[in-house]
């Protein structure tokens, strides 16, 4: 297995939001190119590694994304400010002060602030409300429009939050921006580094899509390229592990193993894949916790519908502080993570598929 945290600081150092996914798929073809039999990629920007079967004819799709949660730049004010709109879903509460990165067509990189007011000025009445996005503006430091648009500032251009890959005080916890969903492609990098030296009896596509923060939209391309006979997304779920979230609608937790998603928004995780996982992890003596979200989805949601319906489960690991400018993951889910989809991988054929799938 590569050094776990190398590969996720490599991934989730590079900017990328919905549509703009260019430099996170280059820096995937460098990992994926010599771990792979042919790289198949779709026209959204999907990149897949393929590793043939030994025998078998059966497809399986690994799948996480290449987008992070970010912004576009709407206007340039007479001020030099930036307007923008979210790409991908952000509570109000967690974006003033915070670093952002504004890419320019030509990708260079301006450090901005998305600005507040100072609290000594606020009214008590002020405190008590949320400042809405369609108010808020980021700072690039400049006098006016013409010097922000001497800088190569557009309307269109990629915004992404700013934060340093960092291990906490255990050093098992990683905080950094876009683990979702680096992390989707760190693993699917892993388990074909996992499977160099074995013969499989499945066709396996392990890789990652795009533009699932804007609706799960680059998994059906994805699908439909691939058509595969089964299918795993590989994303992030939530952590209930904090407090005020403790012992509410779901228990798990960081360090406790992988999650597999039961059901969520968009998918019921295909029952007989479930099975099958529920079993394996137990054989193998690795953890795992199952949970259920009402709101919210992944990649499983566009690719189970895509062709004539693909089986498709959702796979992941707990994450603190989903979808800001820093989030948490603990590595042992990770290591294990990985571990699960590759004996998932290795207990595949033709015939199993079939009495899975019924």
């Amino acid at each position: 297995m590569k050094d776990t945290v190398k590969l996720l600081k490599s991934l989730t150092e590079v900017d990328g939001i919905a549509g703009h996914e260019m430099d996170v798929k280059a820096r995937m073809r460098e990992y994926l190119s010599p771990l792979s039999d042919e790289i198949v990629e779709d026209n959204l920007g999907g990149i897949f590694g393929k590793k043939s079967a030994a025998q078998g004819s059966k497809k399986l799709m690994v799948a996480g994304h290449l987008d992070e949660i970010g912004f576009l730049v709407t206007k340039i004010d007479e001020q030099g400010h930036l307007r923008f709109t979210p790409i991908g879903g952000w509570w109000n509460q967690v974006m003033l002060s915070q670093k952002v990165t504004v890419t320019t067509d030509e990708g260079k990189k301006i450090r901005g602030i998305i600005g507040s007011k100072p609290p000594h000025i606020l009214s008590q009445e002020e405190r008590k409300q949320n400042v809405e996005i369609k108010n808020m503006f980021i700072d690039i430091g400049v006098d006016d429009q013409k010097e922000a648009e001497k800088l190569g500032v557009e309307i269109g251009n990629m915004v992404t939050p700013y934060s340093e890959f960092e291990t906490l005080a255990n050093d098992k916890y990683l905080t950094s921006k876009a683990f979702d969903n680096r992390y989707g492609c760190a693993l699917a990098i892993d388990v074909l580094d996992n499977l160099q030296n074995e013969d499989i009896d499945i066709n396996l596509y392990s890789g990652a899509d795009v533009q699932e923060e804007v609706g799960l939209r680059g998994a059906k391309v994805a699908a439909n390229k691939i058509n595969p006979d089964l299918a795993i997304a590989v994303d992030v779920a939530v952590a209930y592990d904090t407090p005020g979230m403790s012992g509410q609608v779901s228990d798990t937790a960081l360090g406790k193993g992988p999650v597999v998603i039961v059901m969520d928004a968009s998918n019921v995780g295909h029952v007989g894949l479930l099975k099958h996982v529920k079993q394996l992890a137990k054989q193998h003596n690795i953890d795992i916790q199952l949970d259920s979200m009402a709101g919210g989805g992944t990649d499983a949601g566009s690719i189970h519908l895509a062709n004539e319906g693909i089986p498709t489960l959702s796979i992941g690991v707990a994450l603190r502080y989903m979808h800001s400018n820093v989030s948490v993951l603990h590595t042992d889910d990770y290591k294990n993570s990985v571990a699960l989809v590759t004996e998932i991988v290795k207990s595949l054929n033709d015939e199993v598929i079939e009495d899975l799938t019924w």
